[in-house]
């Protein structure tokens, strides 16, 4: 349905990307792939956004970039992004099929020594805080597999770095699953936390001195640390550079 606009101008915003000297980590004919540092949105959330990773993106490659899939703003590692509409469209169809490999590293409370697969089903918690998580029966939520290796034990800090493997992608899936079976990621300040705590953070009123006292960082410790798709008859395999993760697990 067309309208006629009956204003002497028209204001229209542009989006335009600048650089804080992110860039890609290696860059493809037709897509390149980012390593998010934490604590950096992947998209704008309103116009006061001064800067997320999408400015890197069109920066880099230009205004018809895109992410194909999102990681939190405070998991760090891998990001892959389409040149343009149509390859971002076909990856973001890889991912919601499942047609890729994709594992995390985590730093997580407590010793963890042997492999455990965590198959709980996940629903919206239904209370105050919205984006909150839960396990629940297999008769409720949805089908949920996370797969865990252990790779370290701080005994010092009572820690373990351990590999994730989500089988599944739902909403928090991983810090949910780890939380459930007492080894809540290092700096989650949604589970494992008082809901007050929790409301603060989201609410963006929580001082980082409160965070880091109650959470046990200034940060979640956890990053997408691999992936592996194919496309166009490739095979890409890719690991994040990343190493903050093991100089905060070996302090």
């Amino acid at each position: 349905m067309s309208q006629i606009i009956e204003e002497d101008f028209i204001y229209i915003a542009v989006f335009e990307g600048h650089t804080r000297g992110l860039k890609p980590l290696v860059t493809f004919e037709d897509f390149a792939i980012f390593d998010k540092p934490s604590n950096l949105m992947i998209h704008p959330i309103s116009k006061k956004t001064e800067y997320s990773l999408l400015d890197e993106i069109r920066f880099h490659l230009g205004e018809k970039a895109n992410q194909a899939h999102r990681i939190d703003a405070e998991t760090s590692g891998l990001v892959l992004v389409g040149k343009n509409e149509k390859v971002t469209n076909s990856l973001a169809i890889m991912f919601e099929k499942k047609e890729y490999k994709k594992s995390y590293l985590a730093i997580v409370r407590g010793k963890i020594e042997d492999e455990i697969t965590i198959d709980k089903n996940l629903k919206k918690e239904g209370k105050a805080i919205g984006v909150k998580m839960a396990t629940c029966s297999k008769e409720e939520g949805k089908e949920s597999i996370t797969m865990l290796k252990p790779l370290k034990y701080n005994e010092k800090r009572d820690l373990s770095l351990v590999e994730v493997t989500p089988i599944t992608g739902r909403q928090h899936q991983i810090r949910i699953h780890l939380h459930s079976i007492g080894h809540t990621i290092l700096g989650d300040p949604i589970y494992g936390i008082d809901d007050e705590i929790a409301e603060a953070y989201l609410n963006k009123t929580l001082s980082e001195e409160k965070r880091f006292e109650k959470s046990g960082s200034f940060r979640l410790w956890l990053q997408a640390n691999y992936l592996e798709f194919s496309y166009k008859g490739i095979i890409y395999k890719i690991y994040s550079k990343n190493k903050e993760i093991y100089k905060e697990f070996d302090n």
